[in-house]
Parts: structure tokens; C-alpha cells; sequence
């Protein structure tokens, strides 16, 4: 499994890969949903599953490991993603946007999904930590 983080002028785009499905997500802070005022702070976050693989595989379901600024946690667990549950043959790809809300200016994000193949074979695909950060967060060095 291989993990980083890719940065640009516009957006951060986070990467994994286990078992050739590389999973890119890039996080988006949404100023017109959010109302910090009472600390309700909302990001999107679009979703690329890619199968660069050689053999087809279904998207199951997903887990979510979710941590805000003050490092309360929460767990959330479901069938498929956005309602789905794709299949992805060799070079296909599936890509979706959900979204998150959260108590605290920032935070973080990182799960799995659970695949399957066509012979009834399981097993987990990394989704790479990424960096839930919004401008109303205040940074001090001391």
C-alpha cells in the first residue's frame, strides 16, 4: 500500500493503492454550507476509484474513521458508496462526491473499502488520511 499527498495551487489531492485499486480524493471546503458562527464547518470530498488491476472487483461497502480538531472520533460504516456498490472491470474507473460536517474548523478523514471478486474473494482497500481544513481555522506557532 502506498500513501501521499499531492499539492497544487487550486487543490490537495490525497493517493492510495493496495492491490493495483488506486483511490484519489481531493477535499473541498464549502464556505456557503458552513456557518462558523455556530461552529458548523462542511467540506465536500470527491472520490476516484480506479482498478488498475487485472481482475474485476465490486465495491461492497465502506468505512469511515472521522476525528475533528479536538480529536473526538467517529465511526461510520454502510453498504456501497453514495448508494452504490459499483463493479470496476480492469481500467474502469468510479468516481462520486459525498460530504462531511463537522463541529471544529478541521479535521481529518480516513477508511477503507471492503471489495470482493467474482470468485467471492474479500478484501480491504485503503482510503488515504486526507485533511479536512477550512480558512476559519487560527494557527498560532506559540
Amino acid at each position: 500500500m502506498e500513501n501521499c499527498a499531492q499539492t497544487s495551487t487550486l487543490a490537495v489531492m490525497y493517493s492510495s493503492v493496495t492491490r493495483n485499486i488506486h483511490v484519489h480524493v481531493k477535499p473541498h471546503f464549502l464556505e456557503g454550507q458552513s456557518k462558523p458562527e455556530e461552529e458548523k464547518y462542511v467540506w465536500a470530498y470527491t472520490i476516484t476509484v480506479e482498478n488498475r488491476g487485472s481482475e474485476t472487483v465490486t465495491l461492497r461497502s465502506r468505512y469511515w474513521k472521522i476525528t475533528d480538531a479536538f480529536g473526538r472520533v467517529q465511526e461510520v460504516r454502510g453498504d456501497g458508496v453514495v448508494g452504490e456498490q459499483p463493479t470496476l472491470k480492469p481500467g474502469e474507473n468510479f468516481q462520486y462526491t459525498s460530504g462531511c460536517p463537522l463541529s471544529t474548523p478541521n479535521g481529518f478523514m480516513v477508511g477503507s473499502y471492503a471489495m470482493r471478486t467474482p470468485t467471492g474473494e474479500k478484501f480491504e482497500v485503503a482510503i488515504p488520511a486526507f485533511s479536512l481544513d477550512s480558512p476559519h481555522d487560527r494557527h498560532s506557532v506559540n
